[in-house]
């Protein structure tokens, strides 16, 4: 088995990008997140829509998710895994862009992390950023959500309700998540996650 093995608790796990997809060998299903995660940023990627990230220390926001460990090919380094999983979150898959560690890291910097998994996968890669949205109730999430669902992103299915779709789907469970389901669908009349995606795109 190789070394190397990247944990994805969110979008990642449906949509790895193509350089990584392209060196996974094997899944490890049904682990738990080493830490805890929440819809607490805002991504501007996403036109501001909620999306899931670790929760900072102390916090009482959050809990540990079901994910998936991606493993790679054996030839596969710590450094070109690093960098791939760096251009993935920043958008620049397949270009020449590597991850360099910032000494000071800001609000908006993506961090890209490790832990040790067992003896026969030593490191495990995982992203970082800060959360941004100062008060995370449902109602203000479910707000999010619809406004990035009405903007580009809802065409390209990159907006916030088809984020909390995709995460229900893969049976990842946050404290805030039924609420802010629940807000979603009052606030569409509709009575599913799908339905309100498509009274908002159409």
């Amino acid at each position: 088995m190789s070394n190397i093995g990247i944990l994805a608790y969110g979008s990642l796990i449906c949509d790895p990008a193509e350089e990584i997809q392209a060196v996974i060998t094997d899944c490890i299903e049904s682990v738990k997140t080493p830490f805890k995660v929440e819809f607490l940023r805002s991504s501007e990627s996403r036109d501001g829509a909620p999306a899931l990230v670790p929760v900072e220390e102390g916090s009482d926001y959050g809990d540990y998710v079901k994910a998936k460990i991606l493993v790679l090919k054996e030839d596969i380094s710590e450094k070109e895994a690093t960098d791939m999983l760096y251009r993935r979150e920043i958008h620049k898959v397949g270009r020449s862009n590597k991850y360099d560690p910032p000494p000071k890291p800001g609000p908006n910097d993506v961090l890209i992390c490790k832990y040790e998994y067992s003896q026969e996968l030593k490191i495990v890669l995982y992203t970082k950023i800060k959360g941004n949205i100062k008060n995370p109730i449902p109602k203000n999430l479910a707000c999010l959500a619809i406004k990035s669902a009405c903007s580009k992103a809802g065409k390209q299915r990159r907006d916030g309700i088809s984020y909390l779709y995709n995460a229900k789907c893969s049976d990842i469970k946050t404290p805030l998540m039924p609420e802010y389901e629940k807000e979603v669908l009052r606030k569409t009349n509709t009575k599913t996650l799908r339905e309100a995606w498509v009274a908002l795109t159409t």
